[in-house]
This record gives C-alpha cells, sequence and structure tokens, in this order.
C-alpha cells in the first residue's frame, strides 16, 4: 500500500481530540512512507491531517473541485493539487489515485464520499479497503445503523464484514496492508439468483 485516501470534515467538530487524532493519523502515515490523498482543503481536519504529514516529510496530493476552491480554501502549500470540474471527477480521481480509504470523523461529505467507494467495492468496480478511523464512538451509531441493514436483509454480512473499524491506528494500518477484499463476483451472483426466483 503506497497510498491512501483521507475523508475527513472541513470542520475542526466540537472537540479537540478530533484534531489531535487528525495529526496524528497524518504524522504516522508521512512515517510509514504512505503518500496521503485528501479534498485539497486547507480548514477544518482536512487542513490540520495535510499540514501533519507535510511537516512529518510525506507527500499530500490534494483533489478538489472547481466550485470548492474558494469555500474550502484550497492548500497553497501541497505537494501537489488537482482541480477538477466537479465532485464526480473528484471521487473517480481520488479512486484512482488510492490504495485504500480511511474516514477520519466528518459530516455529509465524509460520508457520501467514503459510502460511495463501498458501493464500487460492494459492486465488484473497486477492491481496496475502506477504513472508519472512530475518536471516541463517534461512528459506533453509523457502524450499528449498518448493522441494522445486515439484520434486515439490505446490506449482505460479508459484505458488512468487509471493511475496518476501530480507534487504533497501528492495527488500521496493518489490517489495511494485509487486506483480501471479499468476492464481490459471488455476491452479485447470489443476488442475481435471489431475484430471478
Amino acid at each position: 500500500m503506497q497510498s491512501v485516501c483521507v475523508y475527513c470534515g472541513s470542520h475542526s467538530g466540537s472537540r479537540p481530540i478530533y484534531a489531535e487524532r487528525a495529526r496524528r493519523l497524518g504524522q504516522e502515515l508521512a512515517e510509514s512512507g504512505i503518500s496521503v490523498i485528501y479534498g485539497g482543503g486547507n480548514v477544518g481536519l482536512m487542513g490540520v491531517m495535510a499540514d501533519a504529514v507535510l511537516e512529518a516529510g510525506g507527500e499530500v496530493i490534494g483533489v478538489i473541485p472547481e466550485q470548492l476552491v474558494n469555500w474550502e480554501v484550497a492548500h497553497p502549500g501541497l505537494t501537489r493539487l488537482e482541480v477538477v470540474p466537479s465532485m464526480h471527477l473528484r471521487k473517480a480521481r481520488m479512486f484512482e489515485l488510492s490504495d485504500g480509504f480511511i474516514a477520519l470523523p466528518g459530516g455529509f461529505g465524509t460520508l457520501d464520499e467514503m459510502f460511495e467507494m463501498l458501493t464500487w467495492r460492494q459492486l465488484g468496480i473497486g477492491d481496496k479497503p475502506c477504513a472508519f478511523l472512530d475518536v471516541e464512538g463517534f461512528y459506533e451509531p453509523l457502524i450499528g445503523m449498518m448493522d441494522r441493514m445486515v439484520a434486515e436483509h439490505f446490506v449482505n454480512a460479508g459484505q458488512r464484514d468487509d471493511l475496518w473499524h476501530g480507534e487504533e491506528i497501528d492495527t488500521m494500518l496493518e489490517w489495511m496492508h494485509s487486506y483480501r477484499p471479499a468476492n464481490a463476483d459471488k455476491w452479485l451472483e447470489e443476488k442475481r439468483l435471489s431475484v430471478a426466483r
């Protein structure tokens, strides 16, 4: 794994622990020699994480839509900043550049981007690891919702299990390095057969 995409808030949240965890993640990724792909902003957890990577000597590539260059205040000091025409192209470009995906706490945008990657993987479009790096239980309700989706037969249990959730950065990176994707083809065939019945 040479690069990871980090999704996180363009705000810093209500507690200092969010920024502290974003900073620590950036430092550890840089120290591990892993390039960071992210949304290109200079504000919120995005800016904190990117600055930590750069301060530790790591590489940071930002991908930002033209519309958000001013809204998110594009980071001027990145290794590289790519400006793209739309959010759709931003997601596709991040996917191309990344070997895996990590979600720190964030809002609608963070969830939108991570869930699109989970959906692509579920459909066999991609086979890259996705991890929710939690901070003091921020993602616990979301993980509970995923479990309910499985219980109510809207999500396949194997697909739900094919992601990581926890608070330890080292453990998460070990999981990502050794990741083996679930068999999307088998899941899709089972889905096709259930629809045909």
